[in-house]
């Protein structure tokens, strides 16, 4: 990393104190940061541990799920994989590039196809956390300029890089390297566009909930971090891995004081000081990352050394410690309650149904057009199973539905809908930095229903087609949509009004935290004298705060939510409605594995082939179902100098030469399909490709070729 900085110094007139400063200030922060954090999550540790053997004792309640849930969603699947257009920081050059996005959802590129099936290195991978993705060069321009103060672009000026087409697709991070992409036509842009931004979605959809103590400890830690330091609202960075949370937290601080370091030392013309900004961020925020993770992974190690005996104390104290913290909470409401209504019916109150209307509407149309979009598909099999009607075409019909829940394209109308959130006008009041955070959590949410609906049609369809002939297929179809559809409605409702409790909560916590605290801080240390020493560990005075301050506000936010599921519009049930358990032996389905359709109702190919292929690695590769692939986009031909089937090339340029063709003989026509598209020039031996426009030629090389090989689903 200094090396790099080093020549940006050198380049930029000389050699200067600034990166020695730089590395002092990353080292200080971090330390710092990451130290206060880890004093928190040992507290909160604690307190997570005695909540999680406390809910184990006593249980809880809530409506219980109709639908099944899927243990392995994405077994023996991967998400997408085809060629695009790369641009090179390290020679300029954009570079036709094979993209394979697997089940963990991060981005693995290599120099062509055939380095993946060889199962080479990828050249790289892009976890997404914390990015954004961008189709217009005018978008990152605004992000580019805001980025470093007082160096702005001026009309007429080139800008930092030159996109060779008319539709790129840019990941954009505020502290990380920016990746820039580009493709030939409107629909390509779309549909990586769809795919970058699932990955996204996935990295930041936060940590895993399946973790009782780590993961609220975690998050209580970052958020108390952040409260005393004065930011109260939601964060649009509290993404990714812990490392990378905690990374985003130092540069918060951070980045700040680099900038006013090192702005005004940066030489050159506008475009450099650009691009120098940027490679400065991304070499800080590698290091940041690799400290926070060392010191991350330590604080953890020693909470989870100690966990044994304070789990045996918690055990053995537990109706101790319970009367101790109601004890103290009951003083600590006399003292919070009466300043917490006072500010909830002028503050709060006025804006609850306003906040959940903007919610709920979109939020509702996504769910609904879920359930459209599943319900269409079941349309499609019924019509064809009539058509055809055996078992075969159900088989083939069911592998494509199958992953319906992670196919970015077909989702994607889904996610649209509920992209339209909007809290203009409160945000300020309360703190919101922007409804991302809302949107994002929605449409996982979305997602989750989604493949549970299908993984419980799947289920049930498959009980009911055995011993079953070809006929009554289409009747046995309907009586299991029907069946499905029910539980959908049922649950999506019941997960949406969780999501609209938990995002009004969101919202109006942190306000009324940042309210409360300066009159209530000076009082809070006397309430722990009342807590006995052995159980401090387990009852913390703040977090009880908190909870009264939540408490207050519930009655109100339920209340809310309960008559709004009144109204028919948004097609919510009512708490009174509660459907009993209608398929006992339903929920046994949810423990049988994986139902392989196309080798259950298929030809045996797949049998087939395992035989004849000895490396049974190599094989995997290649039998490695894709997602997107399965399920074609409507209009959409196969090409036949694809790479992948989802993808088509680039103006024309074979991504890999055709097995039964001469390559050398190929060339590619210029591109006609929109003005000011790249024209494309294949060379006779395949291995440099140039992408001309406005007069200008950009070398694009291949260093290897592979044969072409159609993918088979």
């Amino acid at each position: 990393m200094w090396d790099t900085l080093k020549n940006i110094s050198k380049n930029g007139g000389g050699k200067t104190r600034y990166l020695k400063e730089a590395g002092r200030l990353h080292v200080y922060h971090s330390s710092e940061v990451i130290g206060e954090f880890g004093r928190l999550y040992e507290q909160q540790y604690a307190v997570a541990l005695f909540n999680k053997v406390r809910f184990d004792i006593e249980g809880g309640g809530g409506p219980q799920p109709q639908l099944l849930h899927r243990k392995v969603p994405l077994e023996n699947r991967s998400i997408f994989s085809g060629a695009i257009f790369q641009f090179l920081e390290e020679n300029k050059k954009w570079r036709n590039r094979f993209f394979f996005v697997p089940d963990t959802y991060n981005i693995n590129y290599y120099d062509n196809k055939t380095s993946h099936e060889r199962g080479l290195q990828p050249k790289g991978t892009i976890n997404c956390a914390g990015y954004k993705v961008l189709s217009s060069m005018d978008q990152y321009w605004e992000l580019l300029n805001n980025s470093l103060p007082g160096v702005k672009a001026k009309v007429g000026q080139s800008p930092i890089l030159k996109c060779a087409t008319q539709f790129p697709v840019i990941l954009w991070h505020p502290y990380a390297r920016h990746y820039y992409f580009c493709v030939a036509t409107l629909k390509e842009q779309q549909k990586w566009f769809a795919v970058f931004q699932d990955c996204v979605r996935h990295t930041n959809d936060g940590l895993s909930e399946e973790d009782k103590v780590q993961t609220p400890a975690f998050t209580d830690a970052v958020r108390l971090y952040r409260q005393a330091h004065g930011h109260y609202g939601t964060w649009e960075m509290m993404c990714g891995t812990p490392p990378q949370i905690l990374a985003n937290l130092v540069m918060e601080t951070l980045l700040p004081e680099i900038r006013e370091l090192i702005t005004p030392r940066l030489k050159g013309k506008m475009q450099e000081r650009q691009r120098n900004w940027m490679l400065i961020c991304d070499a800080v925020y590698s290091l940041v990352v690799r400290q926070a993770q060392a010191q991350y992974e330590a604080v953890v190690e020693s909470c989870e050394a100690g966990r044994p005996p304070l789990e045996a104390s918690i055990r053995t104290d537990m109706d101790q410690i319970i009367t101790s913290k109601e004890h103290v909470t009951n003083k600590i409401k006399a003292a919070v309650l009466p300043k917490a209504e006072k500010l909830l019916k002028v503050s709060i109150q006025p804006y609850i149904s306003s906040i959940l209307e903007a919610l709920m509407d979109p939020t509702s149309r996504g769910f609904t057009e879920v359930r459209d979009v599943f319900f269409r598909e079941l349309v499609d099999m019924s019509k064809n199973t009539v058509n055809d009607g055996d078992k075969d075409k159900v088989g083939e019909h069911m592998e494509k539905i199958s992953m319906l829940a992670f196919h970015p394209v077909k989702m994607q109308s889904c996610y649209e809908k509920v992209e339209v959130l909007s809290l203009d006008g409160l945000q300020q009041r309360f703190d919101v930095s922007s409804p991302s955070v809302f949107v994002q959590r929605a449409q996982i949410l979305m997602r989750e229903q989604m493949d549970n609906a299908v993984y419980t049609f799947e289920q049930i369809l498959h009980q009911s087609l055995e011993g079953q002939g070809s006929e009554g297929l289409c009747n046995t179809i309907q009586r299991c949509q029907d069946r499905v559809l029910k539980k959908f409605d049922y649950d999506s409702s019941t997960v949406r009004k969780r999501f609209f409790r938990e995002a009004l909560l969101q919202i109006f916590i942190p306000y009324m935290l940042k309210q409360l605290t300066p009159s209530v801080a000076s009082e809070l240390p006397r309430f722990q004298e009342l807590i006995f020493e052995d159980f401090s560990r387990f009852i913390l005075v703040e977090n009880i705060f908190e909870e009264v301050v939540l408490l207050s506000v519930m009655k109100d936010i339920m209340m809310a939510v309960k008559e709004a599921a009144v109204q028919r519009r948004h097609n919510l049930y009512r708490d009174s409605i509660v459907m009993t358990n209608s398929d006992p032996n339903l929920h046994l389905l949810g423990d049988s594995s994986t139902i392989d359709w196309a080798e259950e109702y298929g030809s045996g190919q797949a049998q087939g082939e395992k035989a004849a292929d000895g490396d049974e690695t190599a094989q995997r590769r290649r039998r490695l179902k894709q997602v997107v692939s399965m399920i074609q986009v409507d209009g959409t031909p196969v090409q036949v100098n694809e790479s992948c089937l989802e993808v088509p090339s680039v103006g024309g340029i074979p991504e890999e030469e055709v097995e039964d063709q001469a390559a050398s003989s190929l060339k590619a026509a210029p591109s006609s399909d929109e003005a000011g598209a790249a024209e494309v020039v294949s060379n006779a031996g395949g291995k440099s490709e140039t992408l001309a426009q406005d007069g200008e030629t950009v070398q694009i090389n291949d260093s290897e070729t592979g044969k072409k090989e159609k993918v088979k689903d």
